[in-house]
């Protein structure tokens, strides 16, 4: 019962906000903007830069709105033009560099995270350069698809796979280094 409420209640709020009720705007921005900025955080390293993408892509939620047919979930359509939102921020500044380089893919090359707190899992992403981050967030985070990846980055498949390959070797490497070291300061 209270699932169909929140989905009506939200339902409601679109629509208000659709009308350019600001209450309305406000109250969608409140509950979804932590969980947003957690997303640019993904893709950005600087806060005040995430925070200002957060700003820029809620301006485009708001300024689209009309255009969310309520055909799956309202949280997953905003995450979209985020992830998008910084991309375009990524590629403005020409901080992609992805190449297209032969590797051998091999799933051994990550070390096993389970029992790392998020912030240090945060900390180590953020080492990535951009371009294995970019792909590294949009595969293991969003959830897409090498030949998504390709289409979306303007970029080969294999780009894709190579920039992952390397992004996971870095992290694993990182993440031994960052263990080496915790276990030298006890």
């Amino acid at each position: 019962m209270k699932i169909i409420k929140l989905h009506n209640q939200e339902k409601s709020l679109i629509k208000k906000a659709i009308n350019n009720n600001r209450e309305a705007q406000q109250q969608l921005f409140e509950q979804h903007s932590p969980k947003m900025l957690g997303v640019c955080r993904q893709y950005v390293k600087d806060l005040h830069h995430a925070e200002d993408l957060l700003l820029q892509g809620f301006f485009k939620v708001f300024k689209n709105l009309h255009k969310f047919k309520h055909e799956g979930s309202f949280e997953g359509w905003i995450r979209r033009i985020m992830v998008n939102t910084c991309i375009s921020y990524l590629r403005k500044k020409n901080v992609l560099n992805l190449s297209d380089e032969d590797f051998v893919f091999n799933d051994a090359a990550t070390e096993s995270l389970e029992n790392t707190a998020v912030e240090d899992i945060q900390k180590l992403i953020d080492q990535l350069p951009e371009g294995y981050k970019m792909v590294f967030n949009l595969y293991a985070i969003e959830g897409f698809k090498h030949s998504e990846i390709a289409e979306k980055l303007n970029i080969s498949e294999s780009t894709s796979k190579s920039q992952l390959f390397k992004a996971r070797k870095l992290l694993q490497k990182n993440y031994l280094k960052m263990n080496k070291a915790v276990h030298e300061d006890e």
